[in-house]
């Protein structure tokens, strides 16, 4: 019976991921911060370790003889501090790593982001793996996801533990909580189609993403290596966010905005968010219109060659999840 360590379990992700091993005959202990998320994890089949990303020693303790690590946890905000984002999803992998390493353990597989290699607003379509990694200001979640990344390249070592990066685009399903805030700006009336909702992107089904992990989790023949993951077609924003809101009864109606407006937009009410301490997040930002605003698909065939991978949910039986589940609640 493989053993696994999962950081980020109670998440979106995470917790498919959890189940998924689990269904799989995995032995899963996942990392927990609270009561309330241990009896989660346990729901899920998981042994529920209480630490946090900060501390080697209670990770190393987590990770205790497992062969495996998956680590899910990260910020993934459109807003936020930049130093918020490099304690997360920098220092917290570089913790991660420096306590598997520790442990010995085998393969330590992370989930990590397409957008890395996000730089200016420009198109970008059939992007593979070689692209340069990009480190923008203004996209703080993007640049510390980078970093992440490099610190798991650098971390690979064909003598002892070995590792991987999965990359998907936007990740999607039944629960995710993006919807919500959109759906939160379509009743408050602030949605727009940016530039008409007429960018192309890629889409990474949670059941998809999870499953690339497993497949990378099990290659014992490479390392240093990250991976794009899709769900095999590409669609428009509009066609995607659309459909996705449909499943939830919603409509975000025609109304669109030049990028060029959106961008200057995006600038100055981030100003305002930074100079005036407000709470929340800024209604738009550069980071979330770089991420949506411009074509950006990506090519797997390097996951599909090296891993194995094929998709295992459609865009089609995704959607109809998403419908089912939405009508149970």
């Amino acid at each position: 019976m493989t053993k696994a360590f999962v950081t980020g379990g109670t998440g979106f992700l995470g917790g498919r991921l959890i189940k998924m091993l689990v269904n799989r005959g995995w032995q899963v202990r996942a990392l927990h911060r609270s009561p309330g998320d241990a009896a989660k994890l346990q729901a899920l089949g998981a042994v529920p370790v209480l630490g946090d990303l900060d501390s080697v020693d209670a990770l190393s303790r987590g990770i205790g003889d497992a062969e495996v690590v998956f680590h899910a946890a990260a910020m993934f905000k459109l807003w936020g501090t930049a130093e918020a984002f490099e304690r997360a999803n920098v220092d917290g992998t570089r913790n991660v790593l420096k306590a598997a390493k520790a442990q010995g353990v085998k393969r330590f597989i992370q989930i990590g982001a397409g957008a890395v290699v996000m730089g200016p607003g420009k198109s970008m379509r059939d992007v593979t793996e070689d692209a340069p990694l990009s480190f923008p200001h203004w996209a703080p979640y993007i640049a510390s996801k980078g970093r992440a990344q490099q610190l798991l390249i650098e971390a690979d070592d064909p003598a002892g533990m070995r590792t991987a990066i999965i990359l998907p685009p936007m990740i999607w399903g039944a629960g995710m909580p993006m919807i919500r805030e959109t759906i939160h700006n379509v009743n408050a009336g602030r949605f727009r189609w940016p530039g008409g909702g007429k960018s192309l992107m890629s889409t990474a089904h949670v059941e998809n993403v999870c499953h690339a992990a497993v497949l990378a989790a099990e290659n014992s023949t490479t390392g240093g290596r990250a991976y794009f993951v899709t769900d095999g077609q590409d669609r428009s924003l509009r066609e995607v966010m659309g459909t996705l809101l449909a499943t939830q009864g919603v409509d975000p109606g025609d109304r669109s905005a030049p990028l060029g407006v959106a961008w200057f937009m995006a600038t100055i009410m981030e100003a305002a968010w930074r100079t005036f301490r407000l709470r929340g997040e800024p209604p738009l930002t550069r980071q979330m219109l770089r991420l949506v605003g411009y074509d950006f698909t990506m090519s797997d065939r390097r996951a599909q060659n090296e891993l194995g991978y094929t998709p295992v949910v459609t865009w089609e039986q995704g959607i109809e999840e998403m419908r089912a589940a939405a009508l149970r609640s």
